[in-house]
């Protein structure tokens, strides 16, 4: 891959030496990878990308297929998850915090290391997760970004019980993060401006949900953007009462407009973004999806279509999420 619009052939297939673990790494053969629209930003070059050609993927699910030096962690045959956050130095301010996220040597999949739009790719065997058992493979593969930033992003959005929780935008991510607030027993409003988005937020249980520019029929405690659009960064703030906080799941965002300090910041209201996630993150959403309470929707593609699954998403096309079937 090289950065460039994807309808110009930005992803492209190609063959490439198997990966071999080195010491404290799994070989992970994979069967699926999820889509997102990072993988977009990526592809077209809207993020620096500090190597190129790079294999995009970072929701990738498949089996051990072999141990590096001294791993031990998982057995042969076992299935686990392979997420963005791929490598972290350990010995930093930030990860001496548990602050992983933010360690300046950290390294991603499908950025930094080749990713999971392949079908062999080695992992750290302390950076793969453990699934499940409840989601097969495709249903799995959304949890491993859309899921844990989504989670992360209602933890920087300080989301307690009982509240009155405002998500913007309904995509993968989204579709995850409202059941996780459902779990908490919220009250979930979703704005969205697509009319099969709206009815998928209504199936799945939204108490109230509005089209591009509504307004929410109530003060909001919390609110998530997950559109990479900052006008709705003004939208939440609006929205969410004194004391109340917004943060924005975007690792790419078109600008915020210059806001009225008094009508939106004001009251001691917040605003804060997410910036990838911790290993922590992670696994606490796995517990939660352990327990049944997260269904995926997801849509398939074949693995020579990967760039078809990019293209839906960036045209506003998939219900849920997009993963690619790399085999079985």
């Amino acid at each position: 891959m090289a950065p460039g619009p994807l309808e110009e052939g930005a992803l492209r297939l190609g063959e490439l030496p198997d990966p071999i673990p080195g010491p404290g790494q799994i070989l992970v053969e994979l069967s699926v990878c999820g889509l997102c629209r990072t993988d977009i930003h990526i592809c077209e070059g809207d993020i620096n990308l500090p190597v190129v050609p790079i294999v995009p993927g970072h929701q990738g699910v498949g089996r051990v297929v072999r141990n590096g030096e001294g791993a031990q962690r998982f057995e042969l045959g076992a299935r686990v998850g392979i997420a963005w956050l791929h490598h972290t130095c350990g010995c930093c301010k930030p990860c001496e915090r548990g602050e992983e996220n933010l360690c300046r040597e950290a390294q991603f999949s499908g950025y930094h290391r080749l990713g999971c739009l392949a079908e062999r790719v080695v992992i750290g065997e302390n950076f793969a997760y453990e699934l499940p058992q409840q989601l097969n493979d495709a249903h799995a593969a959304p949890l491993l970004c859309a899921g844990i930033i989504g989670y992360r992003a209602l933890r920087q959005a300080d989301i307690s019980y009982g509240e009155r929780v405002g998500l913007y935008g309904f995509g993968s991510s989204a579709h995850i993060a409202l059941q996780v607030a459902l779990v908490q027993e919220n009250e979930v409003y979703v704005i969205t401006r697509g009319e099969r988005h709206r009815a998928l937020a209504q199936r799945m249980g939204a108490t109230w949900v509005g089209g591009a520019g509504d307004h929410p029929p109530v003060e909001l405690d919390r609110a998530v953007v997950f559109a990479p659009a900052g006008p709705l960064i003004l939208d939440a703030l609006d929205a969410v009462r004194w004391g109340g906080t917004v943060s924005s799941a975007a690792i790419h965002m078109t600008t915020i407009p210059a806001m009225d300090y008094s009508r939106y910041l004001f009251g001691e209201r917040t605003l804060r973004s997410t910036t990838a996630s911790t290993r922590r993150d992670g696994e606490e959403l796995m517990d939660v999806a352990s327990t049944g309470a997260i269904a995926t929707q997801v849509e398939e593609f074949p693995f020579d279509h990967a760039d078809e699954g990019l293209l839906a998403i960036k045209q506003d096309r998939i219900e849920g999420s997009a993963v690619v079937r790399i085999r079985g």
